[in-house]
């Protein structure tokens, strides 16, 4: 099969749970747009979806552009940032802030464990909602 359509409505497919008991809309849980990049230096997308372009607008603060808008600005995101590429256990951790959602945009804040904001070597961003 190359394409799934509902039958009560062509863009919504219901999937039974693991226990039959309960569904979930397939289409309404899917990621919308996800960005993996280099927030260190030269700022870079090293992989994305639906992404058009990200921008270093300061110290620990990017623009994250989506392709194909989301329908309102209440979609949630969600992410993971380090401050080594390498990954090693020493290197400090915790959630990127996100805020200032439009329906096709959002700004993502970094910082460490102090109160200030600092550009980021590894951030990964996933966006759920309903696309426009």
């Amino acid at each position: 099969t190359n394409t799934l359509t509902g039958t009560t409505s062509a863009g919504s497919i219901v999937v039974t749970g693991e226990s039959g008991s309960t569904t979930t809309n397939l289409q309404q849980g899917l990621c919308k747009h996800w960005i993996h990049f280099n927030g260190t230096g030269t700022v870079a997308i090293l992989d994305s979806f639906n992404n058009t372009s990200i921008t270093d607008n300061g110290t620990g603060d990017y623009q994250v552009t989506i392709a194909n808008d989301m329908a309102n600005d209440d979609f949630s995101v969600s992410g993971t940032m380090c401050f080594e590429a390498t990954g090693t256990s020493s290197a400090s951790r915790q959630g990127p802030a996100v805020n200032e959602h439009a329906v096709g945009s959002y700004q993502v804040y970094c910082g460490s464990n102090t109160t200030t904001q600092d550009d980021t070597a590894v951030i990964n961003l996933q966006t759920m909602g309903d696309l426009a």
